[in-house]
């Protein structure tokens, strides 16, 4: 299934997309798509609703982030080697765990804002989990069986927070409108492996990233096994695992967002996103 939520701000409802690329309505069914709703029993019941039988959508609503009432929201750094390789910094013994604060998420195609002053605001494609069963100490054998699925990030970051204002990377990575997800969640059985998915990225119709989660470092697994050592992961918590080399710091010379930029990403078979930049 494809899950998504759309509407205004605030006021999303839960739909997912049909086989012809049309909006279904589920609120008829679930409240919204967290909770209870991402757990195996409850993508059990969403998968066994007759599609034909939801209402159609009309027009083209916007999206939502596709997942609502997240937790926690964590983010891998350095996961590719190449990227640590253009961030000038060593290829990671253990995963690097940090934050994004919820409050930075927004839909896949909502404006991404530069925080007032910045002038290192950058991009980063990236793999998102979706935890749908609580994980507490998982092994990575039992580690994909907390998956509710997979989604498209931009782990938005403006770098002068990041690395040069008391090496806090949290900083640079909560501001708002810096976690757009989406445009859907597509749970686990429609992701035969989600450790070979190409991944791309371009600013203004130029390619910057073009790369796949099979460089990755630290797998799906491993990261989740790892992450509920450290902490209970929830249903609805989303893991965003790193990015492939390509972003802005990593130019020769560096290139950051300004304002007024068009940025497309995506990841295949978990669709795309769109966002307009905008100063604050």
């Amino acid at each position: 299934m494809k899950l998504l939520r759309y509407g205004p701000e605030g006021q999303e409802k839960p739909g997912l997309l049909d086989g012809e690329g049309k909006i279904r309505d589920l609120s008829g069914h679930v409240a919204d798509i967290s909770d209870d709703a991402l757990t195996p029993e409850g993508l059990a019941k969403l998968a066994a609703i007759d599609v034909a039988s939801l209402p159609v959508v009309e027009g083209s609503p916007r999206l939502g982030a596709c997942v609502g009432h997240v937790r926690k929201f964590i983010a891998i750094g350095l996961n590719y080697a190449d990227h640590a390789a253009e961030s000038g910094m060593p290829v990671p013994a253990e995963p690097v765990v940090f934050n994004k604060w919820t409050s930075c998420i927004v839909g896949p195609n909502d404006d991404v804002v530069i925080p007032e002053g910045s002038t290192k605001t950058d991009w980063e494609v990236e793999l998102g989990i979706v935890i749908g069963k609580t994980a507490r100490k998982v092994s990575e054998a039992e580690a994909l069986d907390h998956v509710a699925g997979y989604c498209v990030i931009n782990d938005v970051s403006e770098r002068e927070w990041q690395l040069e204002r008391g090496q806090t990377w949290d900083k640079g990575k909560g501001f708002d409108t810096f976690g757009p997800i989406g445009p859907w969640l597509v749970t686990s059985d429609e992701v035969a492996d989600a450790g070979n998915l190409s991944m791309w990225l371009e600013v203004d119709g130029k390619r910057y990233q073009d790369g796949s989660t099979k460089t990755m470092i630290f797998g799906v697994a491993k990261l989740i096994a790892y992450c509920s050592r450290l902490m209970t992961l929830m249903p609805g918590d989303v893991i965003t695992t790193g990015t492939p080399p390509g972003v802005g710091m990593g130019q020769n010379p560096q290139v950051f967002l300004k304002g007024g930029e068009t940025i497309r990403l995506g990841i295949e078979g978990l669709g795309e996103q769109t966002q307009k930049v905008r100063r604050a």
